[in-house]
């Protein structure tokens, strides 16, 4: 199954029994934005809405970790999610936080998972249409969660890899957070980046539009940091939501798909005991 879907094909399968579309939609504390509220407003007809803080590890002190197998299995099956589902994924940017429901869908062994190009703004844009008010109840299914942890990686790993360099970090922040020009969002962590890890900021992987270039486009710019078939990525940003682009366009380009580094700079900055370099 391809990575993303068009919006032209989404329209067209819209009544598909077997379809679950989420708004993955998702904002930065400090941009005082409520995206519940937001679907509330509008919203592709039968979605539902995916809380990415509520669909994680409740039991950690960093931002919406993944959770385990089991606790997945059963917030899924809530949504109606059965391992026959296709799912649809989208945001109210174009394409900022889908891409963590097709990540995390990935993780625990469900491939039929797919990312509106372009997300709501697209739809939108095409007079395309849309519902307003609550989402449809709530249907109980079965899921089986089956963690496939190469698609993971802990602080742990990435401190290791230091050493071992055999995989290569790839950022998704802006070049001023990476660089540690800029300040962090989140208070009390540090500026700056894992050490020997590569920028690419997530913005410089999308079209004006907010659709994913293409796959040529794609494995250029992955190509000018050194990402080609032969190396290992592990992709990571501010808390794991904007590095599922990132590993969504590893995916797209052809490339091999790595691991997310799920508790990314929250986490790695947030730590007293790990390096961190700055390129100011």
């Amino acid at each position: 199954m391809h990575t993303l879907i068009s919006s032209d094909a989404l329209a067209a399968h819209l009544a598909d029994p077997g379809l679950i579309i989420f708004d993955a939609s998702f904002y930065l504390p400090h941009e005082n934005r409520d995206p519940l509220a937001l679907f509330h407003q509008k919203h592709i007809p039968g979605a539902l809405f995916f809380d990415i803080d509520d669909v994680s590890d409740h039991q950690s002190s960093i931002p919406h970790m993944a959770p385990d197998p089991v606790t997945f299995e059963r917030m899924i099956g809530d949504f109606g999610v059965s391992n026959s589902s296709t799912i649809v994924a989208y945001d109210q940017r174009g394409l900022f936080s889908a891409a963590r429901v097709w990540w995390l869908f990935r993780l625990f062994g469900h491939d039929r998972v797919q990312v509106l190009d372009g997300g709501l703004p697209k739809w939108l844009a095409e007079h395309r249409p849309i519902e307003s008010g609550h989402a449809p109840a709530k249907r109980e299914a079965h899921f089986t969660a089956r963690l496939n942890p190469a698609f993971v990686r802990s602080i742990a790993q990435v401190k290791e890899n230091l050493d071992t360099q055999s995989e290569i970090v790839i950022d998704a922040r802006s070049a001023d957070r990476f660089s540690g020009a800029a300040p962090e969002p989140r208070p009390g962590v540090r500026s700056g980046h894992v050490p020997g890890a590569r920028s690419l900021p997530f913005g410089e992987l999308l079209n004006p539009d907010g659709t994913l270039k293409s796959s040529d486009a794609l494995r250029t710019i992955f190509n000018a940091i050194g990402i080609n078939e032969t190396v290992a990525p592990v992709t990571m940003c501010g808390s794991g939501v904007t590095g599922t682009v990132v590993s969504l366009a590893l995916v797209h380009a052809g490339l091999p798909p790595g691991a997310l580094y799920d508790g990314s700079w929250a986490e790695w900055g947030g730590s007293p005991d790990t390096q961190v370099e700055k390129s100011v």
